[in-house]
């Protein structure tokens, strides 16, 4: 003679199994549908940070390039209106506006453009536009390609010599060197970025615009957009006189 054993769920895990079961079979037939549009991120991309006057440079060198290819400009007189000559756009100068004039100019002039000191009457002019971004509620970014693999390589080798080597501090080393390899293509994401384009004008006809993007450290914000830098507030000076 058989005996059976039938285990069944308690009273109190019943209403518990019965929940579960219901999330289950209702994520069956609404597993693709959702109350809100589900956040999502871009494909993996890359900006640099301009925090040099030879990245000004490398910038001027690629509009150059870029200008004298196009056939609508190569053999046009070119101008570039200063920060006082330049009333058509909001932007105020500053010293990437200076020193990214004096550099496209450079560049222009030794890949035999032709470029005036004053407008002519056939000549089209050059406009630069800066413009500064803030970002005040950024969420994650995240860190550079390979930068948990490094660390966690990094950890993993340095743990071999701990239990091998006499001095446990030799064990840094190889981290370390792994850092000092890949350290140097990687950079803050930061809150500031800066969009230059640069147009060229012919009275209402756009024959030129090309616009590129970069981050910027907050501290250099008075070099791309000085009106946009808080000022100092003024000392209030009291005057006392005496009284006879």
């Amino acid at each position: 003679m058989r005996t059976r054993f039938i285990v069944t769920p308690s009273r109190a895990l019943r209403p518990l199994i019965i929940g579960m079961a219901s999330l289950t079979l209702s994520g069956c037939f609404y597993a693709n549908t959702s109350q809100a549009p589900i956040a999502t991120t871009y494909p993996y991309s890359e900006q640099q940070r301009m925090q040099a006057a030879h990245h000004w440079s490398v910038l001027a060198r690629h509009e150059a390039t870029q200008i004298l290819q196009r056939e609508r400009v190569r053999f046009r007189d070119l101008h570039i209106p200063d920060a006082h000559q330049d009333a058509t756009h909001a932007y105020s100068g500053g010293e990437f506006g200076r020193g990214f004039r004096t550099l496209l100019t450079s560049e222009l002039v030794s890949r035999g453009a032709n470029l005036t000191t004053q407008p002519q009457a056939n000549s089209a002019e050059i406009h630069i536009d800066v413009e500064v971004i803030e970002h005040r509620d950024r969420g994650f970014v995240r860190p550079p390609v390979g930068a948990f693999t490094a660390l966690a390589g990094g950890i993993a080798v340095a743990a071999i010599p701990l239990n091998q080597w006499a001095e446990p501090a030799l064990g840094l080393i190889p981290a370390a060197v792994a850092a000092d390899v890949t350290s140097g293509s990687w950079t803050h994401t930061g809150d500031e970025e800066v969009i230059v384009t640069t147009q060229i004008l012919d009275g209402e006809q756009i024959l030129y615009s090309s616009s590129n993007i970069y981050y910027i450290n907050s501290g250099d914000r008075r070099q791309y957009a000085p009106d946009r830098v808080p000022s100092t507030p003024s000392t209030p000076t009291v005057s006392i006189t005496d009284e006879w």
